[in-house]
């Protein structure tokens, strides 16, 4: 199994130049499900740190982290995708991604998404990608972006813009940090053993 920190230094490498990086996806896992997100649109993997958690936000919204000073939202995948709950272990971890702002115009931000797992990086071409299926999916058809063929799998590809930014998750990115710099308190970062 690969762990967090050697996934990590691979992301930052490939990440560093898109050249050629456009079929490369990060894959993770979600129960038994693999899934996978651009290589570009991934800014790091973290292990699970304490996460402050926000009143009167949907279920899936965990809270939020300070990470070197940046606060950033983090979400779980599996609540999000209506997936039952499971204890976390040593891998489940955080991608830090970064999502598209929703209206024209706006700036991105970074979000934390809590996963299982994280699998590897690999090359999918577009002619090895097809459409979602039009029924049967737990997850909105605007969130997959398409179904990745790699030998004998299917990778689900994610649209992270989709995933990310359609329930107000720049709101929250912005108040929290709005919030950290006037000099509101913030919590510790604590690494989960």
């Amino acid at each position: 199994m690969t762990t967090a920190a050697q996934m990590n230094n691979t992301v930052r490498t490939a990440a560093r130049s898109d050249d050629g990086n456009h079929d490369k996806f990060l894959t993770f896992c979600l129960g038994r499900e693999e899934y996978g997100l651009p290589i570009l649109a991934v800014r790091e993997i973290i292990g699970l740190i304490d996460v402050t958690p926000l009143p009167q936000t949907p279920d899936y919204v965990k809270g939020v982290i300070n990470l070197r000073g940046k606060i950033i939202p983090v979400i779980e995948l599996r609540s999000k995708f209506g997936l039952p709950t499971v204890a976390y272990t040593a891998e489940t971890c955080i991608l830090v991604v970064e999502v598209a702002g929703e209206e024209e115009g706006s700036a991105s931000f970074q979000l934390g998404i809590i996963v299982d797992s994280v699998r590897e990086v690999l090359d999918i071409s577009r002619s090895n990608i097809e459409p979602p299926p039009n029924f049967g999916a737990s997850i909105p058809l605007s969130a997959i972006q398409g179904m990745g063929k790699v030998k004998d799998k299917v990778v689900i590809l994610l649209n992270i813009n989709s995933v990310g930014a359609k329930q107000g998750l720049e709101k929250i990115a912005a108040s929290a940090e709005a919030g950290a710099s006037f000099g509101e308190p913030s919590n510790q970062l604590q690494v989960a053993a």
